[in-house]
């Protein structure tokens, strides 16, 4: 079943989190992740939204995104992520459309 990863991220340090930015593609397409969105100016509906960038990626399943997450290329480049930004991350299971 699909599986969205849901992040909210808030920018501390632009130059180490762009670095992450370059090198995200091709590690994320290497496990089956797809990129959805990723938005430095969504538009708040309702409530409030105190982070900079909303980014939405999708995955085949759960065992896939652990897959991404835990692997030795992302950890590696997360380490810029870390280092120029906070995040919440939200894994979200897709709906059955059967």
């Amino acid at each position: 079943m699909t599986v969205y990863a849901i992040a909210q991220v808030s920018i501390h340090d632009r130059a180490r989190y762009d670095r992450y930015v370059q090198a995200f593609m091709p590690v994320l397409m290497q496990y089956g992740g797809r990129l959805l969105a990723a938005d430095e100016a969504p538009e708040t509906v309702e409530g409030d939204w105190p982070h900079q960038k909303a980014v939405l990626l999708s995955f085949a399943d759960t065992a896939a995104f652990h897959a991404w997450a835990g692997s030795p290329e992302y950890r590696r480049i997360s380490e810029d992520r870390l280092a120029g930004s906070r995040a919440t991350v939200l894994l979200v299971r897709g709906i059955d459309a059967g």
